[in-house]
């Protein structure tokens, strides 16, 4: 080997050694918020093991919920990320702080919005093509009937002291619902909500009422999500459909609700290629709902639902990354 050829050798042996730790460095430490709900710690989770196992960076979880961590983001810069920020109720201030240039939007991590609506299980739907709206689905009494009185067909209600309480109920209202043979059954909590659907689908009888994605309940039962004939009318949802007592409400949809990965400016300025991945990476409601359903099936942590996801779901998340990212995250599993 020549002078000149082990000088160049050794020059770029050097270089090499200082790319890793750059981009290292580029990463660095990072913050990641964790919802309350189980989908956001999920998400949360997986883009944990993602950004150190393939990126190299060395990340924090902190507790997150949706007012409190938009402020501190917002106001402090703190936490870096959080990976799925259900956005509806910051709309307005949340394009003020991208606008303003104090934080970034990231990709629509839930690809179809969080939805709300009544559902029916699939074998009804498939059994009874001609129901596909929920005004369809008020003709047949018969194939919904209520536990208490088989005579009558019911709309399961959503659970006591939530909001979508008061919308269902004025959607039961403004549909006539009860002068069509159908009550209105009011759940009192999630579980009992949830064990209703269970009965339902354990004795192969109609079920019909109010639900909300992603869910573990819709990962596990198959169900249909019926039209309520009209699009979303924002103005009526908040003069009558959201309003308590409301005397004559109108027939409405419920508002999808957008959910995006949040980051910090001066995270994104800073993250390089790890910024592209939290613009990029999303997953719909029945991907998302098929973790759900196993998590709470097996009642698991999740970090180890997210863990299940990545060796499950390979065909989709090592879309989201470069092969050799994929490689090193395969590899720590």
């Amino acid at each position: 080997m020549t002078m000149k050829t082990y000088l160049m050798t050794a020059v770029f042996a050097a270089a090499l050694s200082t790319i890793a730790p750059a981009e290292a460095a580029e990463c660095g430490k990072v913050s990641i918020a964790e919802m309350k709900w189980a989908s956001a710690g999920i998400a949360a989770n997986f883009d944990r093991i993602i950004l150190e196992k393939g990126y190299g960076c060395s990340v924090t979880i902190v507790d997150g919920d949706t007012l409190p961590t938009f402020a501190s983001m917002n106001e402090k810069g703190t936490p870096d990320v959080a990976s799925e920020y259900w956005i509806n109720s910051v709309r307005a201030l949340l394009d003020q702080a991208v606008n303003s240039g104090r934080l970034v939007q990231g990709a629509e991590i839930l690809a179809d919005g969080a939805v709300e609506g009544w559902w029916i299980p699939k074998f009804i739907a498939d059994a009874h093509p001609d129901i596909r709206s929920v005004e369809d689905a008020l003709k047949h009494p018969e194939l919904f009937p209520a536990e208490d009185d088989a005579s009558k067909g019911a709309v399961y209600n959503c659970p006591a002291d939530w909001s979508c309480q008061i919308s269902t109920t004025n959607l039961f209202k403004a549909l006539a619902a009860d002068k069509k043979d159908f009550e209105l059954v009011e759940t009192g909590s999630p579980e009992q909500l949830d064990a209703s659907i269970a009965r339902a689908f354990d004795n192969k009888v109609g079920w019909l009422g109010y639900y909300w994605a992603p869910t573990a309940v819709l990962g596990k039962y198959d169900t249909t999500r019926l039209s309520f004939g009209v699009g979303h009318d924002k103005s009526e949802w908040d003069r009558c459909t959201a309003v308590a007592g409301c005397n004559r409400p109108q027939l409405n949809s419920y508002p999808v609700s957008r959910a995006f990965t949040l980051m910090t400016r001066s995270f994104a300025s800073r993250a390089g290629p790890v910024t592209t991945y939290l613009k990029t990476r999303k997953w719909d409601n029945g991907t998302i709902n098929q973790v759900l359903a196993w998590q709470d099936e097996n009642r698991e942590s999740n970090e180890d639902a997210a863990i299940y996801f990545l060796r499950n779901y390979e065909g989709l998340w090592m879309k989201w990354v470069p092969v050799d990212v994929a490689e090193k995250v395969k590899a720590s599993l």
